[in-house]
C-alpha cells in the first residue's frame, strides 16, 4: 500500500507501475473515490459543526423560533446520517482500490513483460558435463528407493509425493544446513504459524491480488501461507518498535503450500512445481532508509548464494523485470540454479525489497531518534525450499554407476553419509 498523498502527487508514476507489472487498475478511478471520500468527510464535519451550533441555541429560544431551530437540527441530522451511509459504502470502494496499487519499483528495474525479459547479472559454479547417458532426478529417486510419486497422486492428487528413507534425511538436512549458515549470521530462528488469517495476507500483499494462489479455509477463516514470510513480517504487525532495535533478522521454517493455478501442463513431472514444500526464509524488518535497504538486500542475495556454494551447485542470479514482479515488490533478483534435466537454469530463490509497501498494509512501524513514528522497510529472501533443490543437488552430483555424491557440508547431517548409493 501506498501513502494517498503520494499517489495524489505522482499519479503517472502509480500508473506506469501498474502498466509495467501488468496490473489491472486505474489510478484515475483511484483519486475520484478519493475526492468524494475527502469532500464527504468535510460536509460531515461541517455539518456536525453547524448542528452543535444550532443545538447550543435551542434553549436560549422561545415559541415558533425555537420549533424552527429544532426542526433545523434535525434536518442536519437526516443529512449527517445519508451522507455517513454514503461516506461508508465510498470508503470500501476507496479501501479495495488502495489495495490494488503497485508499489513502485525502482528506476533501475529493466521493464519487461515476463520471466524472459530478465536481465542475467552473473553466473557462478561450472556446468557439469556428463559422460554417461543423464538420470532425472524422477530416475534417480526411484533406484535410490527416496522418492515415491505415484504413492503421493494416490492420496493427495496431482504435483504430491513422498520423501522416504535417505530422500527424507537429505530434505531435512538441506534445511538444516540453512538454518546453521544463517543462525550465525545472527538471524533468529523461528518455527512459524502457516494457517494466518486474512489480516495477514492483505498485510503482506498476498491478498487481493495472488488470492487464487492460496488454499483457504473459510470455516476457521484461515488460510495455509505459501511462505512463512507472511507469518514473520505480521510478527510485530500494528505495533511501534524503537529504532535501535532495527534492523531485525528473522528466519522462518515452514511447510508452505499453493494451489498453482493457471500452472495445468506446466513441470508436471517431479517435484519442480508441487502443492507443499518446505522452505527456509529470510525476513528483514529494517529503517526506512532506502541506501541501507539496498545493502541489506544484496546482504540476503548473498546468503542465499553462500548456501548454493557449500551445495557446490552452479547457479545465475537474474535481475527480474517489471511484469515479472510482484504487486509490492520495488526490487527483486531471482537465483536460478542448474537443472541438468531441464537443461536449464531453474529458480530456486526470490530476494524481494518492498520499501514501506508491506508495513503500511501491516501498521508495522518504528519510532525514530527524533521521536517520529515512521513506517518500517521490509526485504525477505529464500535461504533454501526443498524439495525443488533436491533435483539439482541429485542430479548435478550423480555418478556414472547410479550414486549420488553428497557434498562436505552436507555430510555431518547424514551421519557421514559420503554418497548415496542405488538401492534399485
Amino acid at each position: 500500500m501506498l501513502d494517498i498523498q503520494y499517489i495524489r502527487r505522482y499519479p503517472e508514476r502509480v500508473q506506469k507501475a501498474a502498466d509495467d507489472k501488468g496490473i489491472e487498475f486505474d489510478v484515475r478511478q483511484l483519486l475520484e473515490v478519493d475526492e468524494r471520500r475527502r469532500h464527504l468527510l468535510q460536509q460531515i464535519e461541517e455539518w456536525r459543526a453547524l448542528r452543535n451550533r444550532l443545538s447550543k441555541r435551542t434553549p436560549l429560544l422561545q415559541g415558533e423560533e425555537k420549533q424552527r431551530n429544532i426542526e433545523e437540527v434535525r434536518e442536519i441530522n437526516e443529512r449527517i446520517k445519508a451522507s455517513e451511509a454514503e461516506l461508508e459504502q465510498v470508503k470500501v470502494e476507496y479501501e479495495r482500490l488502495m489495495y490494488r496499487v503497485p508499489a513502485v519499483p525502482f528506476d533501475d528495474v529493466p521493464v519487461g513483460r515476463t520471466d524472459a525479459d530478465n536481465v542475467e547479472i552473473r553466473r557462478e559454479g561450472r556446468i557439469p558435463e556428463f559422460s554417461f547417458p543423464l538420470r532425472d532426478h524422477v530416475t534417480l529417486g526411484e533406484m535410490h528407493d527416496i522418492i515415491d510419486i505415484p504413492r503421493g497422486v494416490k492420496i493427495s492428487g496431482s504435483r504430491m509425493y513422498f520423501l522416504k528413507n535417505e530422500g527424507a534425511l537429505l530434505h531435512r538436512a538441506v534445511i538444516q544446513l540453512a538454518v546453521d549458515v544463517l543462525s550465525k549470521k545472527g538471524f533468529t530462528p523461528m518455527i512459524v504459524p502457516v494457517m494466518v488469517r486474512d489480516r495477514a495476507m492483505y498485510g503482506t500483499g498476498y491478498f487481493p491480488l495472488g488470492k487464487e494462489q492460496t488454499y483457504v479455509i473459510p470455516e476457521d477463516e484461515l488460510n495455509l501461507v505459501g511462505t512463512a514470510e507472511v507469518s514473520l513480517v505480521s510478527y510485530y504487525a500494528d505495533e511501534i518498535l524503537e529504532e535501535e532495535e532495527l534492523p531485525k533478522r528473522m528466519l522462518g521454517i515452514s511447510d508452505c503450500f499453493r494451489r498453482e493455478v493457471g500452472s495445468a501442463g506446466k513441470d508436471t513431472r517431479g517435484l519442480y512445481r508441487v502443492h507443499q514444500f518446505t522452505k527456509v526464509e529470510q525476513v528483514v524488518i529494517a529503517r526506512a532508509d532506502v541506501e541501507e535497504s539496498r545493502r541489506l538486500h544484496e546482504e540476503l542475495l548473498q546468503n542465499a548464494e553462500e548456501i548454493l556454494r557449500l551445495l557446490e551447485l552452479p547457479y545465475r542470479v537474474v535481475e527480474v523485470c517489471t511484469g515479472d514482479m510482484g504487486q509490492g515488490q520495488v526490487k527483486k533478483h531471482d537465483i536460478e540454479t542448474w537443472m541438468p534435466s531441464r537443461e536449464g537454469y531453474g529458480e530456486t530463490h526470490s530476494c524481494s525489497s518492498f520499501l514501506d509497501f508491506q508495513a503500511r498494509r501491516s501498521g508495522l512501524r518504528y519510532r525514530d531518534r527524533d521521536g517520529q513514528v515512521r513506517y518500517c522497510f521490509t526485504l525477505n529472501n529464500t535461504a533454501v525450499a526443498s524439495p525443488r533443490i533436491l533435483i539439482p543437488l541429485l542430479e548435478v552430483h550423480q555418478q556414472e554407476d547410479g550414486s549420488v555424491r553428497i557434498p562436505p557440508a552436507l555430510r555431518p547431517y547424514l551421519g557421514g553419509l559420503e554418497r548415496l548409493v542405488p538401492k534399485k
